[in-house]
């Protein structure tokens, strides 16, 4: 297999996201039917209707993106053939996106899914007071000088590198004053661009313990079955199966680095020339083609995609 499929994270949303799935296939409306349920509520109505400033709360946005992958992934089993574990050799998502590869490689339920990343969302807004904390994008530095300067701009606090996306783009996160502080000393390394980011915490860090400690105890409650394909772990950036140790990288990822860059160095390495990126938006597969010469990325988020990534799968197949 020559193909894996990748899940976008946090920042990938928008109003009306998956609506022309929903209003064109029945398995995708099924699915967003079920997410509801799960939660209690009409997360539908959010994701399709708004407003951008509700969809963005982090405990919208979370199982909002993890519907929109989980239903386009439907259509594309229903309508281009698509088998997570006969076709894909890993699944991998960025952050929030790991919970929808598990559930796309039936390790986890959709309902346990939904209901894992309502409370991610709320423990990780929860976990440190507004102002407190802060995210940068540092663009133009490699991860060894962005890891660097973010130890040289800590002075006793938090800062530390929370995503490591590739193509020298480094995302940081800590206390407040440190990422002012990383800003200043990027610019000054020669970083090309170096700027907070309009975030409402600060993710993948150690101020984020709180939140992993209560996800360590919402996990605790939920089954986790083998996926019928690996997972290339953020915080491993290599594969893992077993369910236990799932569990624990789940809780780690809370604080740990995401690195995106070696998880798709790795894949690629494996043999994969064709990322599917399943879901919103196309931030992953614009960093596929940077970091991994010769791959592929396919971005499948409406139903004018169905057919492309039909196609594109055929030719891994084929490979």
């Amino acid at each position: 297999m020559t193909a894996a499929f990748t899940f976008p994270g946090q920042g990938s949303q928008s109003v009306g996201m998956g609506k022309a799935l929903a209003d064109n296939f029945p398995v995708a409306r099924a699915l967003f039917d079920e997410v509801d349920a799960a939660l209690g509520e009409k997360l539908t109505a959010i994701i399709w209707d708004g407003p951008a400033e509700t969809l963005q709360l982090t405990e919208n946005a979370q199982p909002a993106l993890m519907a929109v992958s989980l239903a386009a992934l439907r259509v594309l089993e229903t309508e281009a053939g698509f088998s997570v574990g006969r076709d894909a050799a890993f699944v991998a998502g960025h952050s929030l996106g790991e919970y929808s590869a598990l559930a796309a490689a039936g390790s986890l339920t959709v309902a346990d899914t939904a209901r894992l990343l309502r409370t991610r969302g709320l423990a990780m807004q929860k976990a440190v007071p507004v102002g407190v904390g802060a995210m940068a994008a540092l663009l133009g530095l490699e991860y060894e000088v962005a890891v660097a300067v973010a130890a040289e701009a800590a002075q006793g606090e938090v800062c530390q590198a929370a995503n490591d996306n590739g193509a020298g783009q480094v995302v940081v996160s800590g206390n407040k004053a440190a990422v002012d502080r990383v800003v200043e000393i990027a610019r000054a390394r020669g970083a090309k661009r170096a700027m907070l980011l309009p975030v409402s915490a600060p993710f993948h860090c150690k101020l984020m313990q709180p939140a992993a400690e209560v996800m360590a105890e919402a996990l605790s409650k939920v089954t986790i079955h083998k996926p019928v394909s690996p997972l290339v772990s953020n915080v491993l950036a290599s594969p893992i199966s077993d369910p236990d140790e799932i569990r624990r990288r789940l809780v780690e990822q809370v604080t740990g680095t995401v690195r995106w860059r070696e998880s798709i160095a790795y894949m690629s390495a494996q043999g994969v020339t064709r990322f599917f990126e399943i879901g919103a938006g196309k931030v992953l597969s614009g960093l596929v083609k940077r970091i991994a010469d010769g791959a592929v990325g396919i971005a499948v988020g409406g139903p004018a995609d169905i057919a492309t990534a039909k196609d594109a799968l055929i030719a891994a197949t084929a490979a």
